[in-house]
């Protein structure tokens, strides 16, 4: 009966489809398709890096700002909170580092910004051949102009088509600033500020910034230009040396306030040689537990008494790291 034969063909047909489902399946647990290999363990397993030693980067300075170079590590003396580290490493080669420029563009620097640019492109030609560069701009808001880039003449491009207008957005163009070298690919991190003064339009607070910095592992120079005509300055303007220097305390680098334009240059080309000549000390924390507070850092010279009067720059401490 034609029922009966549509009945068997069905049955056949299904047969055929219950087979080729179940070599499918078989075939998928055997071997995985190449879309799917990101999926596997042992493809996207996580590559772990030994972060239990701490790595600060120091400079020393005579009384009169010379760099002090040729130390060895047994002229140095590191605490944290109070207690003596012992110095697993010590070097004091140049290092590439990854570096980050961040320019006011404000109105107020409109007379100034020549020279700052002239600042800049010092800065970067006492750079290592290695060490890779971005370029943030601020005024009423932050841009990131240049995203990291071994060939510094793109970036003094940049820096050419820049012009400074409305008000200053501080603390919004160093938080970006700090945001961005999350991408870098050297273990040594700096980032220079250029600005006139202090902050009037920025969406993150002082304290954002402040919090920001402390947990970034990234030193931080300022160059702050404090020209004596400029008789009326607001009190942003006027809090920007200390805010500047602050921020850069915290992290082992300098403020260089500049009072005449004149001398940007000179500063940026001394900020330079800093990078190149610090001496970088590790040492593995004796406090191991991983509770996330704030561990303080001190640095000290065990020097002969006629070089007593040296300065030492090292970041104030770090956050430990949580489970």
């Amino acid at each position: 009966m034609l029922w009966k034969r549509r009945l068997r063909y069905l049955a056949g047909f299904l047969t055929f489809v219950f087979i080729c489902v179940c070599q499918c399946c078989a075939q998928d647990k055997g071997t995985k398709r190449p879309a799917d290999l990101g999926e596997r363990s042992d493809v996207t397993k996580p590559i772990h890096v030994n972060v239990d030693l701490a790595l600060v980067n120091v400079t020393v300075t005579d009384s009169h700002g010379r760099l002090v170079t040729g130390l060895a590590k047994t002229d140095f003396h590191i605490y944290e909170d109070g207690e003596e580290q012992e110095i697993r490493t010590f070097s004091s080669e140049d290092q590439p580092v990854s570096i980050g420029i961040v320019l006011d563009m404000s109105g107020s620097m409109s007379d100034k910004i020549e020279k700052a640019r002239q600042a800049a492109a010092q800065f970067l030609k006492a750079a290592n051949p290695r060490d890779e560069f971005f370029l943030v701009t601020f005024n009423d808001r932050a841009r990131l102009n240049t995203h990291f880039t071994t060939a510094v003449d793109d970036l003094q491009t940049d820096l050419l088509y820049a012009r400074a207008k409305g008000q200053t957005a501080l603390f919004d163009g160093v938080y970006l600033g700090l945001t961005e070298m999350r991408d870098a690919h050297n273990a040594r991190r700096a980032i220079l500020i250029i600005s006139d003064g202090g902050d009037n339009h920025s969406r993150y607070s002082e304290t954002d910034l402040r919090r920001y910095v402390k947990e970034a592992d990234c030193q931080l120079y300022a160059i702050g230009i404090y020209e004596r005509r400029d008789m009326f300055r607001t009190f942003e303007e006027l809090y920007g040396p200390t805010l500047l220097s602050e921020m850069t305390d915290l992290t082992g680098g300098q403020t260089f306030a500049v009072n005449s334009i004149r001398d940007l240059p000179d500063v940026a080309t001394k900020i330079g040689m800093e990078l190149r000549n610090q001496y970088v000390l590790g040492y593995k924390p004796s406090n191991d537990q991983h509770d996330g507070k704030w561990r303080k850092i001190k640095v000290q010279l065990a020097l002969p008494r006629r070089m007593a009067s040296v300065h030492v720059y090292a970041k104030a401490g770090y956050y430990a790291p949580t489970p």
